[in-house]
């Protein structure tokens, strides 16, 4: 199959196979009846011309040639003796010059049938001439011959319009039967297309979502039924998953925050040193990221629920996260915003996790600064944290929101990230009707684009 083939739907290739037999299929009927009505045409001419042939041969045979010759409709008779000269004929013949030349008439008394132009006997059209020996008493065979013609001209017209409508049918019936197979197809597919939507619909939250089941006892029915199952066999392992997942960092949340509470309790009184630093920092590096894992497994969910939206001024809220990272390795500056009034619509809780997670990764890749403004754009609240950081690459955009990802600039795993900061904005910011993506940072102050623009829409 060539590549342009492939290309096409399954419903072309039907198509296109279908139409391509009936194709062949009226090419050789054609063939066979246009060559049968040929021979039979021919064939009953020839068996005329042979009848009324047999006829003349008895009446030369037996005595003198009437004049003229006896002759059915549109007949030519002609008797000439060996010398091809004419001796009788009927009333339409030439009485002078014979119908055949020298050489034709021996290819006639051989058995062959010629065909010779009308113009020889006065009519439109070709002629279909027989010949046939006369055997007197007393003479040599091939003394005398008879030689019959035929108007051949309702045959050859007759082949004509045939090939013509063949010509004209064969293609108006071969678009007729296209039109035909198109719905035909089109309504044997249809279940299938079903099943891709159905497939295309569902997603992780929609757990109980199933393929539709065609009411046909057919091979279609059979993979539906085949697919719901796997169906149920993914839901059962994912909401296991979910389920292990959520939990082991339920139970985790209450040893770590016990933790975290004594070494904090240890440095007040003991004071700090580098140990209880270092196990302080990587116990909430831990409670993070079994938040991360209990916020994703929610999500996971089919029956988890977003936090109530709500209207929010942006600006007051920028500056209000903005508070956070007062004391942060780089300076994050907050642009003003065009419309102080500018609102958005989501829940506060998830929008504000939205936007530290986005700039937990500015601050933690950032070389000199990281940037956060909001304007609105095209119905929404267009929030945008850049920094000046390695930044990631096209390539790469896509698998960074996957989760647990760990790109060539973030693989170390004592800058704090976990893989699942981008994940989770992805999946708030789809479940407040929004979106996330990643770009390449604007030039500031003519310098070089490098860095990543990180782009969060939510509804206005």
């Amino acid at each position: 199959m060539t590549a342009a083939a492939r290309r096409l739907s399954l419903r072309w290739r039907l198509m296109l196979i279908g139409l391509s037999g009936v194709a062949l299929a009226l090419l050789a009927g054609s063939l066979v009846l246009y060559a049968v009505l040929g021979i039979a045409g021919r064939g009953a001419l020839d068996e005329t011309a042979r009848n009324t042939a047999g006829d003349i041969a008895l009446v030369a045979a037996g005595g003198p040639l009437p004049d003229p010759l006896p002759a059915s409709g549109a007949q030519s008779v002609q008797v000439v003796d060996a010398a091809g000269r004419v001796v009788g004929g009927s009333a339409n013949a030439d009485r002078l010059t014979g119908l055949l030349r020298p050489e034709e008439l021996a290819r006639a008394r051989g058995g062959e049938r010629v065909t010779v132009p009308g113009r020889r006997a006065g009519v439109a059209g070709p002629l279909r001439v027989i010949a046939l020996p006369v055997t007197r008493p007393g003479e040599r065979r091939d003394a005398s011959t008879v030689v019959v013609a035929v108007q051949a001209a309702d045959v050859v017209h007759a082949e004509r319009v045939l090939a013509t409508t063949l010509l004209v049918v064969a293609p108006l019936l071969l678009v007729v039967m296209g039109l035909v197979a198109w719905w035909v197809i089109g309504r044997a597919l249809r279940p299938v297309e079903k099943l891709r939507s159905g497939a295309e619909a569902i997603s992780g939250e929609a757990a109980a979502t199933r393929l539709p089941v065609p009411e046909q006892a057919d091979e279609i029915r059979a993979l539906a039924v085949t697919l719901n199952g796997m169906l149920d066999r993914l839901a059962g392992a994912r909401e296991r998953q979910r389920g292990l997942v959520a939990d082991a960092a339920h139970e985790l949340r209450s040893p770590l925050a016990s933790m975290q509470t004594q070494l904090e309790v240890d440095q007040r009184v003991r004071g700090r040193d580098e140990l209880t630093d270092g196990l302080l920092d990587d116990v909430t590096r831990l409670s993070a990221l079994v938040e991360d894992l209990l916020l994703l497994a929610r999500a996971d969910a089919a029956a988890w629920t977003t936090g109530r939206a709500e209207t929010l001024t942006v600006a007051p809220l920028l500056a209000d996260v903005a508070t956070r990272y007062a004391g942060a390795r780089v300076p994050l500056t907050v642009l003003p915003v065009a419309e102080p009034n500018l609102t958005a619509r989501a829940a506060p809780a998830e929008l504000r996790r939205m936007l530290t997670n986005l700039l937990d990764n500015a601050v933690r890749h950032a070389t000199s600064q990281v940037r956060l403004s909001a304007r609105a754009a095209d119905g929404e609240v267009l929030l945008v944290v850049e920094d000046d950081g390695p930044g990631i690459a096209p390539a790469d955009r896509e698998r960074a929101f996957e989760r647990f990802t760990r790109l060539d600039d973030a693989r170390d795993r004592d800058a704090g990230g976990s893989g699942l900061g981008l994940a989770i904005v992805q999946e708030l910011a789809r479940r407040a009707r929004g979106s996330v993506a990643l770009a390449d940072r604007e030039p500031v102050d003519g310098t070089a684009p490098s860095g990543l623009r990180v782009e969060l829409r939510v509804p206005r």
